[in-house]
């Protein structure tokens, strides 16, 4: 009865295995986490991505960093977490929202703040989802069971906690200060949501009459419509130039106000004129002054960006109107003196992609230094978190010495409206800077604590602001987990292991979840924090939207696969931490780079199907590993647990990009282009038994090895294969993401057999080479000569004669050294048939000869002469021929070539063969030389003709080249990449004019 043998298609289909792959892992719930199970903990949270955000390349950068740690980390049996989840994003909702109003004719404050909350809930349900399906397609090994977003009920009362418990403590106070507004969005913004972008503007300077008429005082600034809020100007108190005017007064162009001159070491003395005007509403150095010298704070701006009434005949009109305005009054009055270029730094909304304006404003704070100082301890006494690659500790440590109070209101609607109550009874119904005020988790607690302190018929209203998205998402690595309750969750996964996230976010986001976790469980939320680079256009610029040089990740997995797409990504990582590079074609919407991980997968799959074709249907289990006695066996065993040591050694440390690319090199090289091939041999029915069960063991043991080492950087590809050669029925739940990460076993690995090996495969590379150049047909079987002095070379390349002519088809191949010499004749086929007609020869001949035997012997007198003579003969023959040993061996010899013995000793005394013969080609591997002798291989006048031509054609490039970067004109006037490409053109045609000059001298 013949065996079964499962077999995959013949061409690899990526989008239907991922999907199915993808289906399977989630509805068995694969990566479920079970805080009860045992294993070292090994969780990751994910960087909440914006609810309204969609796939990018950064996303999918990320996402294959984090699933190849989490996969590996899983197969290495740890209880494993990877938690998703998304953020609720309430700059981004709220602009989304209030452009479909707008394109209705409606505002928010028109429809209202309970419609308006109904439609950004309605508005998640149906296109919130986008980047979290999208994720699904990359494959991630996440628990969506636990799939998390910052305004569910469990998160929210995480963030009513924490705010209850950080103002009960005094850490959160309201008051007012300078804050960053947004006049696009109408709201505050933290300092690390400004984008600061040098800008060409203009220096204004002005002069400021002394209020006495004794002259006046010039100021330079570059907002001029701010001078209509000025209530000082300030000097150094150091500046001979204008110590004496501390203490007078101006008086104010425009405004006609009398504002004093004050002296103030803030002051540079080389800035400008070295008087400044201080505007202590719209300027946060100014607002320092300001407070420091009691001067009166004047807002002259509405939230939108207009100028308000403090603002005279400016009001109504929109700041840089006003701008206008403002310069050319003060023109007209004379006092503008001069107008100036000038770069500078303007701080912009992240999100609302305006200038920001300063302004004054009540706002809720949270007191910065308590929470910083926390984080720095850590940091500072048990290097906590780790940062990869540790340059980033530095940074981190700067932004956490450096920090300020953290403006944590928004005026917005979407997002955790804050749990602060105001008694409005006490204020007439409205909420004033002076209204009272109760913080609780819930209104019933408000409600609760209002009427013990005010009365049964107090009135409350809500604080209509919403917290700072990152005050939510600074909570994230525990409140995702439960807290504050103490669930099996927290108790098992917090802290998390390793957040991988980029750099650009250390500010807004890891320093909030340190210090937030610092404060809220004594401990760092993880142990490691992994800094990824960018992912850089085809041009090495960084991409963005504003650049429109993005690359959509979704087009590239509908052209090549999920695969193709992470695998290229993380294999180009060289070095953690650092920026990729994606080559694309624009005009085609193609990737050579992720078009060569397609063509590695295409690889891995035949590779598998011609393992499977030949193990007889067996699995790897039923064929046992292997007990290696062959060269080639021992060598690629040693090989592949040198890569598993050297695999888990560079995801320990976050080599990813080089772990990936050494397992390529493995899989593609040595297993594919060289095992495969050396066993082919031992695999026909006809081969020794023994020896094809080993190869069959060996290929199936490295086979399923290669598909768990390479799982968890391409999973879907890995899974399929693995489920067919290990012959999961179709009802299993078995899976390759859950199966052992490969072990390396120290007494497997013989570095000095790779080494050998090395050298058979580089002389059989060699020969392939040079069979190419001198252009002998593929199929066309040569003579080579290799020579070395090494005795250790010289055995190698004895015991791997075999496998040197069969994959460089070699008919005789000479081994020679010194005064040594080895030489092996490949045993032909045609030889058996040269020996069958002989033998058929000889018995036509002894019928002939019988025939006339028998007729002579019926002549009279012949028939007795004829006799006496051939016994004569034949006594004399058999004396002659077969007596002796030595006789028999040249009389057999004229019949039959000797046959070679099947290891030959490279010690064995032969004549030495000329290193190099007439017409031949030769080239080196290490200190042996290989020569192929080329007469009767090739048409040697036919390839001297063709050289000559390419060498004409090449030395007429070499030419034109050179004559254009002799020419002065071509080299000062082209642009330099254009010479330089000029420059790398000859270098390359010089080198290929050796090249063919050198074989055409060896065929002379």
């Amino acid at each position: 009865m013949t065996a079964t043998i499962p077999n995959l298609p013949s061409l690899y289909d990526p989008f239907t295995t991922e999907a199915k792959w993808q289906k399977f892992w989630e509805e068995h719930q694969v990566y479920k986490a079970d805080p009860r199970a045992g294993g070292e903990p090994y969780c990751v949270v994910i960087p909440p991505p914006n609810v309204t955000g969609s796939l990018h390349m950064g996303h999918a950068f990320e996402s294959a960093l984090i699933d190849v740690l989490v996969r590996y980390h899983r197969m290495q049996g740890r209880n494993t977490l990877w938690l998703p989840g998304t953020d609720h994003a309430s700059i981004a909702v709220h602009t989304i929202l209030e452009r479909q109003l707008k394109s209705e004719g409606k505002t928010r404050q028109e429809l209202g703040r309970e419609e308006f909350l109904k439609r950004s809930w309605h508005w998640k349900a149906e296109s919130g989802g986008t980047i979290v399906n999208q994720l699904r397609r990359l494959g991630v090994s996440v628990d969506w069971s636990r799939e998390r977003f910052t305004l569910d009920d469990g998160l929210s009362r995480a963030v009513a906690e924490a705010f209850v418990s950080l103002y009960d403590e005094g850490l959160i106070y309201r008051g007012e200060y300078l804050v960053n507004w947004c006049p696009a969005t109408q709201s505050a913004v933290s300092d690390v949501e400004v984008e600061s972008k040098e800008v060409d503007g203009s220096l204004w300077h002005f002069r400021y009459p002394l209020s006495d008429g004794s002259g006046y005082v010039e100021v330079a600034t570059t907002r001029p419509e701010t001078m209509l809020g000025d209530t000082a100007v300030a000097v150094n108190p150091d500046d001979d130039r204008y110590k004496h005017l501390i203490g007078k007064t101006l008086t104010l162009p425009i405004m006609q106000r009398e504002i004093p001159i004050i002296g103030d070491e803030l002051v540079d003395p080389s800035f400008g004129t070295g008087c400044v005007k201080v505007t202590p509403a719209h300027d946060l150095n100014d607002f320092e002054m300001g407070k420091r010298h009691n001067l009166p704070f004047i807002n002259i701006l509405n939230k939108d960006g207009t100028v308000n009434a403090n603002g005279g005949e400016f009001a109504g009109q929109d700041r840089f109107v006003a701008r206008k305005n403002v310069v050319s009054h003060l023109e007209t009055d004379g006092v503008l003196v001069k107008v100036e270029d000038y770069k500078h730094t303007v701080p912009y909304s992240d999100r609302g992609k305006v200038p920001i304006e300063p302004l004054l404003s009540t706002q809720w704070f949270v007191k910065i230094r308590p929470l910083a100082d926390k984080a720095l301890d850590f940091l500072d006494q048990k290097n906590s978190p780790e940062f990869v690659p540790g340059r980033w500790t530095k940074v981190y440590r700067d932004w956490l010495v450096s920090l300020r109070d953290w403006c944590i209101s928004r005026q917005l609607w979407w997002g955790h409206q804050i749990p602060a109550w105001y008694v409005v009874s006490e204020s007439d119904g409205q909420i004033t800077d002076t209204t009272p005020f109760v913080v609780a988790k819930s209104a019933e607690e408000a409600w609760d604590k209002a009427k013990a302190q005010f009365g049964e018929n107090v009135q409350l209203e809500q604080d209509p602001d919403v917290l700072d998205t990152w005050f939510s998402s600074g909570l994230w690595p525990f409140s995702t987990l439960g807290w504050p309750e103490q669930t099996p969750d927290l108790a098992k996964y917090y802290p998390t292991t390793t957040l991988v996230t980029g750099f650009d976010i250390i500010f807004f986001w890891v320093a909030r979840m340190t210090m937030m976790a610092g404060h809220f469980t004594g401990q760092m939320p993880f142990q490691t924090v992994y800094i990824h680079g960018l992912v850089r256009d085809e041009n090495n610029k960084k991409m963005s939207k504003s650049a429109n040089n993005g690359i959509d990740p979704l087009l590239l997995i509908d052209k090549y696969g999920t695969d193709a797409l992470r695998y290229t990504l993380v294999k180009e990582v060289a070095g953690a931490g650092q920026d990729i590079r994606l080559e694309y074609d624009r005009k085609k919407d193609e990737s050579t780079s992720v078009e060569a991980s397609r063509n590695f997968a295409n690889k891995l799959w035949n590779a598998a199907r011609f393992v499977m074709m030949n193990l007889d249907g067996q699995t790897p289990q039923q064929l046992g590993e292997p007990k290696a006695t062959e060269l080639s066996d021992r060598w690629i065993i040693s090989r592949y647990h040198q890569v598993i040591q050297q695999t888990t050694n560079y995801i320990d440390n976050y080599g990813l990009g080089e772990a990936a690319k050494g397992i390529y090199e493995f899989i593609w090289g040595d297993f594919c282009d060289w095992y495969i091939e050396l066993v082919k041999s031992r695999l026909q029915k006809d081969a020794d038994p023994a020896s094809r069960r080993v190869a069959q063991q060996t290929l199936a043991y490295v086979l399923e090895g290669i598909l768990k080492l390479l799982h968890p950087f391409m999973p879907h590809i890995t899974e399929e294969i693995w489920q067919t050669l290990t012959q999961q029925p179709t009802d299993s739940t078995q899976t390759l993401a859950l199966q052992p990460y490969p072990q390396a076993e120290a007494n497997f690995i013989n570095s000095p057999l790779e080494a050998q090996f090395d050298l058979l495969i580089g002389t059989i590379r060699t020969i392939r080479n040079l069979r190419a150049e001198a252009e002998v047909k593929p199929g066309a079987k040569i003579i080579t000569n290799l020579q070395t002095d090494s005795e250790s070379e010289r055995q190698i390349l004895t015991a791997g004669q075999s496998y040197i002519q069969d994959l460089a088809k070699v008919e005789t191949l000479t081994i020679a050294g010194g005064e040594q010499a080895a030489t092996v004749t490949e045993k032909k086929p045609q030889k058996g048939l040269k020996t069958i007609g002989l033998i058929i020869v000889a018995l036509v001949l002894l019928r002939v000869a019988i025939a006339v035997g028998n007729t002579i012997n019926h002549v009279p007198i012949f028939g007795t002469f004829f006799e006496t003579v051939g016994l004569g003969y034949t006594i004399w023959f058999v004396s002659r021929t077969l007596l002796s040993a030595p006789a028999r061996q040249r009389f057999l010899a004229k019949f039959f070539a000797p046959r070679p013995d099947k290891h030959i000793s490279a010690t064995t005394p032969q004549p030495q063969v000329a290193a190099k013969p007439e017409k031949s080609i030769a080239g080196v591997v290490g200190t042996v030389q290989v020569v192929i002798p080329l007469a009767g291989v090739v048409d040697i006048e036919t390839l001297q003709a063709k050289l000559k031509k390419n060498i004409s054609k090449v030395e007429a490039e070499v030419q034109s080249l050179q004559g254009r970067l002799s020419n002065p004109k071509f080299v000062d006037k082209a642009p330099q990449d254009v010479v330089k490409a000029a420059r790398d053109a000859l270098a390359e045609a010089e080198k290929q004019l050796e090249i063919l000059r050198d074989r055409l001298q060896e065929l002379q």
